[in-house]
């Protein structure tokens, strides 16, 4: 078997019915769009989110706050989470997506003091909670911010 042999199944591959090619193909002349009204013409129809006249949805429903578009998306990783690198390890975001600790940095990795480090590590990040700058500084490590 190679792939020059391949077939689709048996019914999978269905021609489309062709409509508005006269009477006798069973759905000619109107072509299954009625005789009048605004869906049998060419172009016609609603747009999206149109309700016949009644107030839509979209504007019936409150709109309440806004979306800041300059704000950062921060990911937060815990200090405890360090520990799976070598002692005395030079860690950067990079470093972290490799290990699998961040997937996506986004707009970038603050460093949060949640659990206990107990690894001397040099770390590089977007940002550093307090507590975090103190736990990896206490076992000697360095903190330093991108």
């Amino acid at each position: 078997m190679d792939l020059s042999s391949l077939k689709p199944c048996e019914g999978a591959k269905k021609e489309p019915f062709r409509v508005g090619r006269g009477h006798g193909s069973g759905n000619g002349k109107f072509a299954g769009r009625g005789r009048d009204g605004q869906n049998s013409r060419t172009g016609g129809g609603v747009r999206p989110g149109f309700e016949g006249g009644q107030m839509p949805l979209y504007r019936r429903i409150p709109k309440r706050g806004f979306t800041n578009r300059n704000s950062k998306d921060i990911v937060g990783i815990n200090v405890e989470l360090l520990n799976r690198f070598e002692d005395g390890a030079d860690i950067t975001v990079a470093a972290m997506k490799e290990a699998g600790i961040v997937k996506n940095p986004r707009d970038g990795v603050k460093i949060l003091a949640k659990g206990e480090l107990v690894k001397k590590l040099n770390v590089t990040a977007n940002a550093f909670s307090e507590g975090a700058k103190q736990k990896i500084e206490a076992l000697g490590g360095k903190v330093e911010v991108m």
